[in-house]
């Protein structure tokens, strides 16, 4: 009986995010094998892609499956150990495609990510707050906060986001206890969070960062300032403001100062320096100590973290060894970080905004996220009202959240809100913390800082069991009020059913190219090759999500990391040259339109093309007329917008 008591909670926290997936996927449960959450064409496709073709060559080829030669061009493999591949993920897919297929092996696979998600949550809380109810709730936050079930129509990867609760509870059980067995499981989380999203292992290395900056600095307030050097900050903050205000209002100019000239049009250098002048400003103010560390503790804390990296290292080395031979390779591209232009993070405003995915809130809520920049995916970061109300009412109440849970919550929030301050649309030139770090290597990975709301809800999560447990403490007589309005507000502020669904439909068209002799390649009109940053051409996912129906390779790709060389491959090959220029409906010279046509008859047969697919809707027509004589296409079918041409060659026997 004892060890029933055990897993009580456990078992029934489970059957809870069990009943929730159903209930906040709804219609989904009964769409397994028609229906995506996503649009295939869009990322979607991509995520559903990456089930398919790991298992394509792990079982059918036999080989590591971070290399494949389903894209681009033949002899020419493409290097997947950069792209968001979900590693953990397929592999859970591996022994369901061959059962339920890849739609309904997809789907399941997606709530039973939003299942482990919600648990991580449940154990990290229950391990702080002790209460089991409390922790339920805050691990449904988590898993089905607006942000995470945005994530849910299109970056897939980010919805498994266990990875980020089980580290951060092995990293508490580690500084404060440093067993083995910890530091071990910290390896093996590490290695799953990489197999999950790069984002993911990213945010684990920042989040030990911060919990140990949290144990060995300590702030307090001064009660003494210097009052000199306060007055001499306090008059430059002041000079520096009203030069920032004239800037603003007259739109900049050029000074002349001991006889140079000094051109200020923009506001980001002069808000930096206040930046800058302000913190120093807040440094007199207060004083940052280390906190008294033992050496044997650091020693031990330096060894069980070697054990955790070689953990994970071992882990991930099939990962690393695709990776060394992209870098020996000379495909292992960096890409430049901008100061000013580089991806933003999330508007302020958009954390205290209704849960845009409720059926009550109006529709114009959610066209104003989508008017973000990145759109409505990127910028969806609503905090649930019940949750900020109850822990501003424990705080009103006298409870002061504890200092480690406020610095972790305080960090990722300014890390989500990207390199400057923006408020309602508008750039406040303010810097923060992800400016700078943004150009540390691999951290700089995590290139879209929106995505640090992932952690934000985490934190909130956490703060939210710790205020609602304090809160039914204060006010026993309440208790079971405090608890009721958590478990029935709380759900339905989060309900985002009934879910949009888009169909999963393949043309049937496809199972003609499926027919194909081995080795067959498809080309598909427009033709393109892109990953997260660019485009060359204009591919869509949709073609990599038909892929999964028929089997054959395919010219062009979409990964979120592709090497420039591809790029340059494309410029240097005539025949993809040119369909790549009339895809973006670009007038294409007259000397590349003849080079088109003197080689096609020779790519067709080196790539090995046997069909080409046509899509009238996204191809202009000239496109689609050169294309067609230039390749000597025969029309085999026509399926809606998409016609299925086969190479005049091709079709002799």
């Amino acid at each position: 009986m004892p060890h029933a008591k055990r897993w009580h909670p456990h078992v029934l926290a489970v059957a809870g995010y069990a009943v929730a997936a159903l209930a906040f996927s709804w219609p989904l449960p009964i769409n397994l094998d028609t229906h995506l959450t996503g649009i295939p064409a869009g990322d979607t496709g991509i995520y559903v892609w990456n089930q398919w073709v790991f298992r394509h060559e792990l079982i059918e080829h036999g080989r590591l499956p971070f290399q494949t030669d389903s894209l681009f061009s033949s002899g020419n493999p493409a290097n997947l150990s950069l792209h968001n591949y979900t590693t953990f993920q397929n592999l859970l897919a591996l022994p369901l495609i061959p059962v339920l297929g890849v739609v309904a092996t997809f789907n399941i696979v997606y709530l039973l990510m939003t299942m482990i998600t919600g648990y991580s949550g449940f154990l990290l809380t229950r391990r702080v707050t002790g209460a089991p109810l409390e922790s339920w709730l805050a691990g449904l936050l988590f898993a089905w906060s607006p942000s995470m079930v945005a994530r849910g129509t299109e970056h897939f990867s980010l919805v498994a986001a266990a990875p980020l609760a089980l580290f951060l509870l092995l990293l508490l059980r580690t500084v404060e206890a440093y067993r083995l067995r910890d530091a071990v499981g910290l390896g093996v989380v590490m290695w799953w969070a990489a197999s999950t999203d790069v984002y993911y292992a990213v945010y684990c290395v920042l989040l030990a960062g911060a919990v140990l900056m949290s144990q060995l600095i300590a702030v307090r307030r001064r009660e003494v300032v210097a009052k000199s050097g306060a007055r001499w900050l306090n008059a430059a903050i002041a000079v520096l403001a009203l030069l920032i205000l004239a800037v603003a209002v007259s739109g900049g100019g050029e000074i002349s100062l001991a006889g140079q000239s000094i051109r200020m049009r923009s506001l980001y250098t002069p808000v930096l320096a206040l930046t800058v002048l302000v913190l120093i400003r807040l440094l007199l103010r207060y004083h940052v100590s280390a906190v008294a560390f033992s050496m044997p503790a650091l020693g031990r804390l330096a060894r069980h973290a070697s054990v955790g990296v070689l953990v994970a290292s071992v882990l991930l080395l099939p990962v690393l060894y695709s990776a060394a031979q992209r870098l020996l390779a000379g495909e292992f591209d960096t890409p430049q970080i901008f100061w000013r232009s580089s991806p933003p993070g999330i508007d302020p405003l958009a954390l205290v905004v209704p849960n845009p995915h409720h059926p009550l809130v109006p529709p114009a809520l959610a066209d104003w996220i989508r008017e973000r920049r990145l759109g409505a995916i990127e910028n969806v970061a609503a905090l649930p009202w019940v949750v900020l109300l109850t822990i501003a009412a424990a705080a009103w109440a006298g409870w002061r959240a504890p200092r480690r849970w406020v610095w972790l919550t305080a960090t990722f929030a300014l890390l989500a809100m990207g390199p400057f301050l923006v408020i309602a649309g508008i750039n406040t030139h303010v810097p923060g913390p992800w400016a700078l770090l943004r150009y540390l290597p691999v951290v700089g990975l995590a290139r879209t800082p929106a995505r640090f709301n992932m952690v934000l809800v985490l934190m909130m999560a956490v703060l939210f069991a710790l205020a609602l447990v304090w809160l039914r403490r204060r006010y026993p007589a309440y208790r079971y009020q405090l608890l009721a309005v958590g478990a029935v507000v709380l759900p339905l502020e989060l309900l985002p059913a009934p879910r949009p669904l888009y169909t999963a439909a393949i043309p049937q068209i496809y199972s003609q190219v499926a027919a194909a002799p081995a080795g067959a390649t498809l080309l598909e009109i427009p033709f393109g090759v892109r990953d997260g940053t660019f485009s060359v051409g204009n591919f869509t996912a949709r073609t990599q999500y038909f892929q999964t129906a028929h089997g054959k390779p395919v010219m062009g790709g979409y990964l979120s990391r592709i090497a420039s060389r591809r790029v340059t491959d494309v410029r240097q090959d005539p025949v993809l040259d040119a369909l790549a220029i009339m895809s973006e409906n670009q007038l294409l010279p007259a000397e590349k339109e003849r080079a088109l046509i003197e080689h096609a008859p020779s790519w067709l047969a080196r790539e090995r093309v046997h069909f080409v697919v046509i899509d009238r809707l996204r191809a202009s027509v000239a496109l689609r007329e050169l294309t067609i004589r230039a390749l000597q296409l025969e029309l085999v079918s026509i399926d809606a917008e998409l016609e299925l041409y086969r190479p005049v060659p091709i079709a002799a026997p």
